[in-house]
């Protein structure tokens, strides 16, 4: 679900409000107020005959609706219900913020009522929480106008902000949003795309390479592969400089994601030909297990097999590769010289059955 869909399921509930702004503007506070009381009802009823219980949102709408309206009428001052947006637009900043940058997404949940039937995959997911962040700035935006505009202007200028303001902002936003996502479709039709796993391994979709790389932390499978030649030596290639992860450091001799049109083993024998040129070899299972880093999260399948064939390393992956010791590995290890995945999965060699 994007931000639009997201703003669409949100709408029921603020439209008594939106509705009281234009109406107010017209008629007047007790006629905007009547005519907005009077939709909100109507949306509760709608509600119980559809869902047989009243929507929550709309019900709270409605009630700060007589509330604040009601003090305001007996106060003969509007300030009070003026500032009615203002509350309900920083309700629904905590709300965003709680569910942007908490632990929990409490909009997702809110909204599952309307998405039952429909699956959400990772990368679905993913892009609603950021559109959950951009919609939490805009609100805290808008809410901040709504209550300076409220204390310290004009109604006039209260009423442009609150209720033409708001589709302006959101107007904005939605041009906005619409020019990236094209921008970014165009851009993944040339990427490379991966698989998508839930916590037990199974493929849950596609998405493309850069999404895995963003810190979106969806699980993606990976395969690695460990070289040794006839004298117990393990082949290990050097990132180069220019690496956006780990460079200049000491790695496995083959690692490389799992395309979203193949399998482990192929992606397997495809990355070995392609990282250090070594064809037709056989390889046994050595350890599957998930690793994440600040970028990503994979589930990884490690490999190991023995060749004294030639290995050639690919330039633009590596500056130097060669054959080391298990003592000299050792002797290395914790001083910054190898990547923390290889040191990761090289702690468990000694208690390898081979």
């Amino acid at each position: 679900m994007n931000s639009i869909e997201l703003i669409k399921k949100l709408l029921p509930g603020l439209a008594p409000l939106i509705l009281f702004v234009i109406a107010d503007s017209i008629w007047g506070t007790e006629v905007g107020l009547i005519v907005a009381i009077g939709f909100g009802l109507i949306e509760i009823g709608y509600s119980l005959l559809q869902k047989r219980k009243p929507d929550k949102f709309i019900l709270f709408d409605v009630g700060l609706l007589v509330a604040l309206g009601g003090v305001s009428l007996l106060l003969e001052n509007d300030l009070f219900f003026k500032l009615k947006p203002g509350v309900i637009g920083a309700i629904l900043c905590v709300l965003l913020g709680v569910s942007a940058y908490g632990k929990h997404n409490v909009m997702m949940a809110m909204s599952g009522r309307y998405l039952k039937g429909m699956e959400i995959n990772p990368w679905q997911n993913y892009q609603m929480l950021q559109s959950i962040k951009a919609l939490f700035w805009i609100f805290t935006a808008h809410t901040i106008l709504v209550f300076i505009s409220a204390v310290w202007m004009s109604k006039e200028a209260w009423v442009s902000i609150s209720g033409p303001g708001f589709y302006v902002l959101f107007g904005v936003y939605f041009v906005f949003e619409l020019y990236k996502k094209r921008k970014q479709q165009a851009a993944y039709a040339k990427e490379e795309w991966l698989p998508m796993l839930d916590e037990a391994g199974k493929v849950l979709g596609k998405m493309p390479r850069s999404v895995a790389h963003s810190g979106s932390m969806i699980l993606h499978p990976v395969v690695h592969l460990h070289v040794f030649d006839s004298k117990g030596r393990l082949f290990l290639q050097k990132r180069t400089e220019d690496r956006l992860v780990q460079p200049g450091k000491w790695d496995t001799a083959v690692g490389g994601h799992v395309a979203a049109d193949e399998s482990v083993e192929q992606a397997l024998k495809r990355e070995a030909a392609e990282e250090i040129g070594l064809h037709d070899f056989s390889a046994k299972p050595f350890k599957q297990y998930k690793w994440e880093s600040s970028m990503e999260k994979e589930l990884v399948f490690a490999f190991i097999t023995e060749s004294d064939k030639p290995l050639k390393i690919d330039p633009d992956e590596a500056s130097e590769g060669r054959f080391w010791t298990l003592e000299e590995i050792k002797e290395q290890i914790g001083k910054n010289v190898f990547t923390p995945n290889f040191e990761y999965e090289f702690a468990f060699f000694e208690k390898a059955p081979f």
